[in-house]
Order: structure tokens, then sequence, then C-alpha cells
């Protein structure tokens, strides 16, 4: 299974989060093109949709390891991935990419503060905020609520999303899980993205779907997985502070657009909050392949 692979790759775990994190924004940047021709939901339909395909046809959904008591996490999972996918794509709509993801970013944010194990461990995820704040100065431009509000649903689902995405990991090998939480993502997103959608399809549309969904769900959710097997949430959560910092480099990269000095020195604080905060996130028991889902009760201190 390509996660199996990845998590006997040597090295730290952290690495393949900021992997997972650069193909993430770069689906996303990619995808305003796509949103104008489909809306934000029929986006979201489309790369989760295609997403599912390709997961299913790289790793097969395991159902025969499924038991009754896996069902609802499995649910919640899928219905957390097409939420905040389709509540993403519709604040980039509206609010610009870096400021959409530096709200976002809230969800983990809180998950990180909530995990963290001490009051110095918050330490972490306080100086990422003020990296996320320099990053987007959202003194200078106007508030747009319903831009604004998507992201913060995005950011609810992001952090119900890294929960149940652990729980899920710890519970089944390989990737093929991926392939049983995927298609319901997409029945989610595609309950209000069909509409959007289908009266615009042609195959230029189509490749673009499919390219988007290799760089987003399908390399990033495989990525993710892997490091979540080998890292707490905490450090996880608090890795995810270089969202902002990535969305920032890739607008510069592909859009031509510069930071100023005070988003340089957002990048800086960003950087060395998940660089300290991934140190000694690593898991004493990545994942027990018999084991049932666990409950928040069940794990180790600083995990769930």
């Amino acid at each position: 299974m390509i996660t199996g692979l990845l998590t006997r790759i040597p090295g730290p775990p952290w690495v393949l989060a900021v992997v997972a994190i650069v193909s993430i924004q770069l689906s996303s940047a990619l995808s305003v093109g796509l949103i104008e021709s489909v809306g934000p939901a029929g986006a979201a339909w489309l790369r989760l949709s295609m997403g599912a395909v390709l997961l299913i046809l790289l790793a097969p959904p395991p159902l025969r390891s499924v038991r009754r008591c896996d069902i609802p996490v499995l649910l919640a999972l899928g219905v957390a991935m097409g939420l905040t996918t389709v509540a993403f794509l519709a604040s980039i709509e509206r609010i610009p990419l870096g400021t959409a993801v530096a709200i976002e970013f809230l969800g983990p944010l809180t998950v990180a503060a909530v995990r963290s194990g001490s009051l110095r461990a918050l330490t972490w995820p306080v100086l990422a905020l003020c990296g996320v704040v320099l990053l987007t100065q959202p003194w200078l431009g106007e508030i747009n609520l319903p831009g604004v509000g998507f992201a913060l649903l995005a950011g609810l689902g992001w952090g119900a999303y890294i929960v149940w995405l652990q729980m899920v990991g710890d519970r089944f090998t390989g990737s093929g899980v991926l392939s049983i939480t995927l298609p319901i993502a997409a029945v989610v997103a595609g309950t209000m993205g069909l509409p959007q959608a289908v009266p615009h399809l042609d195959l230029q549309i189509l490749l673009l779907a499919l390219g988007l969904a290799l760089l987003a769900p399908v390399a990033q959710f495989i990525l993710e997985l892997a490091a979540l097997r080998k890292m707490t949430a905490t450090a996880f959560g608090s890795l995810m502070a270089l969202e902002p910092a990535v969305a920032l480099v890739l607008g510069l990269i592909v859009l031509a657009q510069m930071p100023s000095p005070i988003q340089a020195i957002g990048i800086v604080l960003v950087v060395i909050a998940g660089a300290a905060a991934q140190r000694g996130g690593r898991r004493e028991h990545p994942f027990l392949e018999t084991s049932p889902l666990k409950s928040f009760g069940d794990h180790h201190e600083g995990e769930f």
C-alpha cells in the first residue's frame, strides 16, 4: 500500500505533512479557474469524485475489515472532508486565499491548544497565530462576512478532520480506508455541487478536475494519514501553521505576488512555530493494526 511505504520512509514525519501542505495549497490556487466555471460546490464535488475514483483504483477499500463500531467515525470523517472542501472553496471565491487559509487555520490551532499537555505548549500555537495575523493583515481590507463565515466553517471541519483521521489511521492499515471516506465526502459535496457543475461539464473541465484531484485530495490525504500515524495531534495541528506561509509563497511563484516585509516576518514566525511544535511530536505507538477505533480517553497524554 502507498501509505505503508510512506510510513517506513526514514526521517521526521513532519516532512510528509509539509509536502501535503504544498499539495493542498497548490491545488487551491489552481482551483480558482474551476470555481469560476462550475462554482465552489461544483469544484469540490468534481475534485472529491475524481479523487475517490483514483484512490479506489490505487487502494481498494477494505470493506471486509469494517466493523459496526467503525461506521460512525468513517461517516463523520467523510462528512468532514466534504463540508470542509465545499466551505473552503466557497471562502476563496469571496476572500483572498491567504486570508481564507489563516481563518481556516483556527480549526487545527484549536486542536493543538486543546491537546497540549501544558501551558508551555500553548506558546507555539500563540506564536503561529501572531504570524498568521501578520501574514493576512486584516486591518488593510474590508471584511466579507460570507467569506469569513465559510472560512470559519472550513476551520471547524478541518479540526474535526484531524481528530477523526487519526482515529481512522489507528484502526486501519494502508490508505484503502480513504477509498471509503472519499466517496462519502463526494456525496456530501454533490448534494450542493451537482446543480452547479452539471450544466457546465466538458472535457477540459474534467481534465482540470482530475489534475487537481491528484494534488488534493489524493496526495494530500495519503500524506497526512502517513504523518498522523507518527505524530501527535498537537504537533500535526501546530505544523498546519505553515499553511498561510505556503499559500503566500505559492502566490509569489504562481501569481507573481510579492509579500510585504510584514508578511515576510509572519512567514518566519509561523515556520518557527511549526518547527518547534513538531519537536517531540513523534507518537510512541504509531498504530495498532488490530485495535478498535479509539475513543478520546483511550489515548496517551498528548495524543487523543
